[in-house]
């Protein structure tokens, strides 16, 4: 077994032998044949071991065996405990979420810390296959049969090679100590039900149904990738890119089929669930305007596209350009210049350039986010305007809208900074001091 662990590593490119690695070893069967098959392969390693504190003296003793197992294969040892129970209650989660989010994060904390270089957890053939169930249950999509993946970020699954039957067969022929965890007879635990109750009654129907499963989930997976191909292909040509933004044509995504489908797969990494994506297919039929938002992201339909963009709070920050500033960074970057008007002196036709009677406005300038209400006189405008009525005959989208500067003199607009300016800053005959501000990042 030793033999196909080292080769199943390589196979996979879990981590190499210069490697440190730390190993979760819980005290149960799976984890110590983990850390056994580590010493033997001659890998440097530290264990994490987490007390739940579940199962009262039950989970002590295990905490005291793998204590026992450091010093045995004299390797650092990091143990914690949690009040796991509480943790589930506060968070309204089941026990097992609870305590998959506490040793996950507890791990991370301490490879992090201590530069290890991976975490190796002991899930096996056998895992994988109730991870199918569970996930068929739930309700999944493709991927959601595929099963664990060997590496997963800084996680690798180094024992996914071998069944139940062969890991019980390894820690028999090496003698090693384990404990038996009572929670793994109980029915109250989904996956459970699924290794004692559901997985037997298949095997009556077929003997080889855990070999087979393991291999349509091998097909399965060959078929996520196909599908993963066809779907970024498609993306990439509904989709362009503007800076940090997307922009979905929604003629394009109309002749997609199944839309809701392509349309789930090209947002879920963006933090949007079905039901949301089945809302956004029922807005194409709509006006413009209509908002979804996500944990990171806010999507808008505008009149051509979706606009997929990173989601932010609203943004009150003000900033100051003072006099005798050459350059400013943020939240704008403009290059600075006061100049006497000469008869070379031209003005540029460009909206990413401002030309200002240096005369009539009085440092420091202030440069804010747009409100209700603004109002300015538009270059070459008798009249005044305002500003929201500005963005609705420029066709901005609301994501447009919302990463528009002002700058202003006092209470009076300026520039609407990369759009246009106020024509009682313009250059004219009277003119002897000119400030000028060339937009860098737009």
């Amino acid at each position: 077994m030793i033999q196909r662990f080292i080769k199943y590593i390589n196979d996979n490119h879990l981590f190499n032998q210069a490697d440190t690695i730390l190993v979760g070893v819980s005290g149960g069967i799976d984890s110590v044949v983990l850390l056994d098959l580590f010493d033997k392969a001659s890998f440097s390693v530290g264990i994490a071991h987490c007390n739940f504190r579940l199962r009262g003296v039950e989970s002590d003793g295990d905490e005291r065996l793998v204590s026992e197992l450091a010093r045995k294969y004299d390797v650092p040892l990091f143990k914690t405990s949690f009040e796991t129970a509480d943790y589930a209650q506060e968070n309204k989660i089941s026990i097992e979420m609870a305590a998959r989010d506490l040793r996950y994060q507890w791990f991370e904390t301490i490879r992090a810390t201590h530069h290890f270089d991976c975490i190796a957890v002991a899930h096996h053939r056998d895992d994988q296959l109730e991870t199918f169930f569970l996930n068929l249950a739930r309700g999944t999509g493709l991927t959601g049969l595929t099963g664990m993946k060997p590496v997963n970020g800084k996680i690798v699954r180094p024992l996914l090679f071998a069944s139940r039957d062969e890991i019980e067969k390894y820690r028999h022929e090496n003698f090693l100590d384990f404990r038996e965890d009572s929670s793994n007879q109980s029915l109250d635990y989904q996956r459970n039900k699924i290794r004692h109750t559901l997985l037997p009654v298949m095997e009556t129907l077929n003997p080889s149904f855990r070999e087979g499963l393991i291999k349509t989930m091998g097909y399965l997976e060959d078929v996520s990738k196909i599908c993963d191909h066809a779907i970024q292909q498609n993306w990439e040509r509904v989709a362009l890119r503007k800076g940090n933004d997307y922009l979905i044509s929604i003629a394009e995504l109309k002749l997609l089929d199944p839309l809701p489908t392509y349309l789930f797969e090209f947002l879920k990494s963006f933090g949007f669930n079905s039901q949301v994506v089945s809302d956004i297919v029922a807005s194409l039929e709509g006006g413009s305007g209509k908002q979804f938002i996500s944990q990171s992201h806010r999507l808008v339909r505008d009149r051509e596209s979706l606009i997929l963009s990173p989601f932010q709070p609203e943004n009150r920050k003000q900033f100051y350009l003072e006099e005798g500033m050459k350059e400013l960074a943020f939240p704008v970057h403009l290059k600075i210049s006061v100049s006497g008007k000469n008869d070379k002196f031209k003005i540029s036709d460009s909206r990413f350039v401002a030309c200002i009677d240096r005369d009539h406005i009085q440092f420091p300038l202030l440069i804010r986010r747009w409100q209700q209400g603004d109002y300015f006189k538009p270059l070459g405008m008798n009249g005044f305007k305002k500003i929201s009525d500005f963005f609705i005959d420029s066709k901005l989208s609301l994501p447009e809208k919302e990463n528009v500067w002002i700058l202003a003199n006092g209470e009076q607009v300026v520039w609407i900074i990369g759009h246009r300016l106020d024509d009682r800053y313009k250059i004219t005959p009277a003119t002897q001091n000119i400030l000028r501000l060339d937009i860098d990042n737009l």
